[in-house]
């Protein structure tokens, strides 16, 4: 019995595991690239046992969706990798860290005018997370942007 290409590239994927407490992914510092990281995070969410649609679930998705965002938009380096992290911490939180290369561009979260697109990413994450900040990328050139999310129930 031959493997479909499709089963072969998900199996080269980290798999989201319940028994996991620690997921690290590397994505491509693009658009695509972070769709994935906030697809990957809201599937190891499900596994660790806070399903899709609970307001933990929910707030650990959106707030790694608005760092892959802000990494692969303001962190990019041609040929540099962007990273996604979670954690489950002690039964009672999820700590989500993206790192990118870009250590000279610290984020800051501010209120946009009426009239800009974007600009209120970090007021959503400063909103949704009990603690936020930058600390220069472990093992690498550039940052790391982390939030800690209050994360009661699940198997955490």
């Amino acid at each position: 019995m031959t493997t479909s290409p499709r089963q072969a590239r998900r199996s080269t994927l980290p798999l989201p595991l319940a028994d996991q407490t620690v997921l690290s992914f590397r994505f491509t510092a693009s658009p695509r690239g972070a769709r994935l990281a906030r697809r990957l995070a809201s599937c190891q969410m499900d596994a660790w046992g806070w399903p899709y649609g609970s307001p933990v679930h929910d707030a650990v998705e959106l707030i790694v969706a608005e760092l892959a965002a802000n990494a692969v938009t303001h962190g990019l380096v041609a040929g540099r990798d962007a990273e996604l992290r979670l954690s489950r911490e002690d039964g009672w939180s999820v700590r989500v860290e993206v790192s990118d290369a870009r250590g000279e561009r610290l984020p800051e979260a501010r209120d946009a005018g009426a009239g800009e697109d974007g600009g209120r990413g970090l007021l959503l994450v400063a909103a949704l997370a009990t603690a936020w900040g930058t600390a220069p990328r472990p093992g690498g050139v550039g940052k790391t942007v982390w939030a800690v999310v209050p994360a009661p129930g699940g198997t955490g």
